[in-house]
């Protein structure tokens, strides 16, 4: 990803882990797409979190954050949160995506453009955040690539009021269709076509 000059005109985007259909939904604009990387880390969100469809429902995956960087009173800028590798983190979420996904019509055809992701140690949030998003607009066909801002701009945050036609999801018939999961759940569902949904 390329900096963003200030005062450049489009959708500036937060940094998420995975992020649902409706963030991927801003690319249909054709508006130039920044990640805020600038500001700070907000708990408890998309920026280290996904959810998708599980056996038993919805599922929360988070990553966990390595705190020794954060000031005094608890502030970090996305751009400097790391990982912590205490945990097996990588290993428990793809273990997740194969439980969940393994019957999925396209999981088998993609797994492997996203299990790379999976085997390596990321340092920084934002760095796989980016490396998960770039892989997913290319699978989607989508050629514009999001730029990172060089300073703090805001965020224009994804609409979850848009609504969203249903697709097939494999555990729909057991607990009904779950709107707005991670744009990983659409396509391991959807495959190439994920791109016409969106």
């Amino acid at each position: 990803m390329g900096e963003v000059p200030v005062g450049r005109r489009g959708s500036f985007l937060p940094s998420f882990y995975l992020p649902p259909i409706s963030w991927f939904a801003a690319f249909k604009s054709g508006e130039p797409i920044a990640i805020e990387v600038n500001e700070n880390f907000q708990k408890q969100t998309l920026r280290n979190r996904c959810y998708i469809d599980s056996p038993n429902g919805r599922l929360a995956l988070s990553i966990p954050i390595d705190k020794s960087n954060f000031s005094d009173r608890g502030k970090c800028l996305m751009r400097d949160i790391q990982l912590s590798h205490q945990l097996n983190w990588q290993h428990q979420h793809w273990f997740a995506f194969e439980t969940s996904y393994y019957n999925s019509p396209f999981f088998e055809y993609l797994q492997d453009d996203f299990r790379p992701i999976y085997e390596r140690e990321w340092k920084y949030l934002v760095d796989l955040n980016e490396a998960l998003v770039e892989r997913c607009l290319s699978i989607l066909d989508i050629d514009q690539r999001p730029s990172r801002t060089t300073e703090f701009l805001g965020v224009t945050p994804p609409a979850p009021s848009v609504p969203q036609k249903e697709y097939y999801q494999v555990y729909k018939q057991k607990h009904g269709f779950l709107p707005d999961l991670s744009i990983f759940d659409l396509l391991m569902n959807m495959g190439p076509e994920a791109a016409l949904y969106l």
